[in-house]
């Protein structure tokens, strides 16, 4: 076993992980639903990912760099109709084509109508406070650390981000992360240019500075057999990586 799986089983059984309601197993079968959102089912576990972060009916919910929505539709059919979600993406998407994103989105919130997308500068993004019970972020926390002019992402400070975030959370509002992992070492932003993987305590020491609290981790997408050392778009792993569950809470 790797050293970072043996630390994170430990830390595991040391944090518990109580159990929530189900979230149905039906929504994956939404109609709708495009061919490579059903493709991605399998390795991204998505009932088992929303069940750990305790999602449920009627939460009002944040889904942060939502990319095409993947997640925003299953959350909009998880918290249902007396539920909300709002995605947020950047105002401009990464390849440029804003109609295309916007073709696409249309059809998503047609189906989904508590679904609602906000576009906006995601270095800096305004949100109501205490608005939401529920906030994810699926594989982009890296970004954080990222910037990139020729796909038309800026510069971010983490510590600015997360305490926007912080202040967005009611109290007892769950941060659900989950991203690729890097090993231990070197430079953040180096390593997430380079491979788009973050070091999980990396992760952990933001978030607690900005005031969360690790409420728990979850082994449930590790693999055991990706190679750390590879990009995650590189075929050998693509879409097979090992990839960190944390849930953080905003204290009441």
């Amino acid at each position: 076993m790797k050293p970072y799986l043996t630390t994170f089983a430990a830390g595991l059984m040391l944090l518990g992980a109580p159990a929530f309601a189900d979230v149905s197993p039906t929504i994956l079968k939404a109609p709708g639903r495009s061919e490579a959102a059903l493709a991605a089912d399998a390795g991204r576990k998505p009932i088992q990912v929303l069940d750990f972060f305790g999602v449920a009916p009627g939460m009002k919910v944040l889904d942060l760099m939502a990319g095409g929505g993947y997640y925003s539709e299953l959350l909009g059919q998880a918290v249902g109709p007396k539920g909300s979600v709002l995605a947020f993406v950047n105002a401009t998407p990464e390849d440029g084509d804003t109609a295309k994103l916007d073709a696409a989105w249309q059809k998503l919130m047609s189906r989904n109508p508590n679904v609602r997308l906000e576009k906006g500068n995601i270095a800096k993004p305004d949100y109501k406070p205490a608005s939401f019970d529920f906030a994810l972020l699926h594989l982009e926390y890296h970004d954080f650390y990222w910037e990139s002019e020729k796909y038309h992402y800026p510069h971010m400070d983490p510590n600015e981000a997360l305490k926007r975030l912080y202040a967005a959370m009611k109290p007892g509002g769950v941060v659900g992360v989950v991203d690729h992992v890097a090993d231990a070492g070197g430079d953040t932003r180096a390593v997430v240019d380079k491979l788009h993987r973050i070091d999980p305590a990396v992760v952990k020491a933001d978030f607690q500075r900005a005031g969360f609290v690790l409420d728990a981790e979850s082994p449930v997408l590790m693999t055991g057999q990706d190679d750390h050392s590879k990009l995650v778009f590189d075929p050998a792993v693509r879409g097979k990586t090992d990839r960190f569950v944390f849930r953080f809470r905003k204290p009441k």
